[in-house]
């Protein structure tokens, strides 16, 4: 894997020029004011001269082929295989970060890695390995999102699928821009209270909210991942809000997927997640009347499969991020004809 040597550098998108050479960025809802020579927050977006510059277009530090529910995306082609890209950088500083190698990597090490990868060649190796979609993930797509956008139009173009794996801080612009190619997103709500935002990921909950729901008004097929953390997030008058929100804002079929956390990063200090307290989220979500909630990094309690909102009967099981067994057609219940929702179901 190569350091950057210029090859990827690109102008951005969504940015104003300034006075002084300074310019805002309006890629994401940071809108970072940037100086001459600086970058922005994410680290990979640069001022040079008074224009704003990509500096990870082409340039993948990972790419791998996954099973869809790694994503998780659990109503999305179910079964199938997505070819899954990242460059390094986020606009998030979450002190948990389990891909924080990477996506820090920038702000931590002042480094750049990857390898060179025209869009033509991600679609290819999408249609080649078999996958259905190609998934943005592992990082924060909103700050490679030039790359993306270029790749996911010309997936489209050739009947591929795209789907974001996102933080949700992205600005109405650009999700508007890339929305005629993008299918899908799996959007984290990692709390809802403002302080655990700030201190936890360095951002801002209402923020958030206004994305999830710019999503959903596009309607851009959409997921929810709560990663619960003991001492954190993991209040039920908190995990009530978030379904809250989910059964209200998006809507009872908008799948909700609660994962344990394991110390990680700068969080090490915070215990590993009790299955007690990942069954106890599922309830909530139940109880408040979502149709689908599922648990994630706890393995042997349940909970991943699906089961029809309609008559209770499992219509997709699972074992890992393997379906063992598929009882929808065209979007139906085999057993009751109850719509199941999703994309490609």
């Amino acid at each position: 894997m190569a350091v950057n040597d210029g090859s990827s550098i690109k102008e951005a998108l969504f940015y104003e020029r300034l006075e002084e050479n300074q310019v805002r960025c309006l890629l994401c809802r940071h809108r970072c004011t940037i100086k001459d020579n600086k970058r922005g927050l994410c680290g990979v977006r640069e001022n040079r001269g008074g224009k704003l510059f990509t500096l990870v277009y082409g340039l993948p530090c990972a790419y791998h082929v996954d099973p869809i529910e790694k994503k998780p995306l659990f109503h999305f082609f179910p079964g199938s295989k997505a070819f899954s890209i990242a460059t390094v950088g986020c606009n998030f500083r979450c002190l948990n970060c389990q891909n924080y190698e990477i996506s820090q990597m920038p702000r931590d090490e002042k480094r750049i890695l990857g390898e060179y990868m025209a869009p033509e060649e991600v679609v290819s190796m999408a249609e080649k390995t078999g996958c259905r979609s190609i998934s943005y993930t592992y990082t924060e797509p909103t700050v490679f999102f030039e790359y993306a956008f270029d790749v996911a139009r010309l997936a489209k173009e050739r009947g591929l699928y795209n789907n974001f794996v996102t933080n949700g801080y992205i600005e109405e612009a650009p999700l508007m821009a890339i929305k005629p190619y993008l299918d899908g997103a799996n959007i984290d709500l990692k709390g809802f209270s403002e302080d655990f935002y700030r201190r936890v990921c360095g951002a801002e909950l209402s923020k958030v909210l206004e994305a999830i729901r710019l999503y959903k008004r596009l309607g851009i097929w959409i997921e929810i991942t709560t990663l619960i953390i003991p001492g954190y997030n993991d209040d039920e008058e908190g995990l009530k809000a978030i379904a809250s929100f989910i059964k209200d804002e998006l809507g009872r079929e908008t799948p909700w997927h609660v994962s344990a956390f394991y110390p990680t990063y700068r969080l090490l200090d915070a215990k590993r997640t009790a299955p007690q307290i990942i069954k106890r989220a599922m309830e909530i979500g139940k109880d408040m009347g979502l149709y689908y909630v599922y648990q994630g990094n706890v393995p042997g309690i349940g909970g991943e499969d699906t089961y029809c909102h309609n008559c209770g009967r499992a219509i997709i099981l699972r074992t890992g991020y393997t379906v063992t067994a598929y009882n929808v057609k065209e979007g139906r219940c085999f057993f009751c004809n109850g719509e199941v929702y999703g994309v490609g179901m």
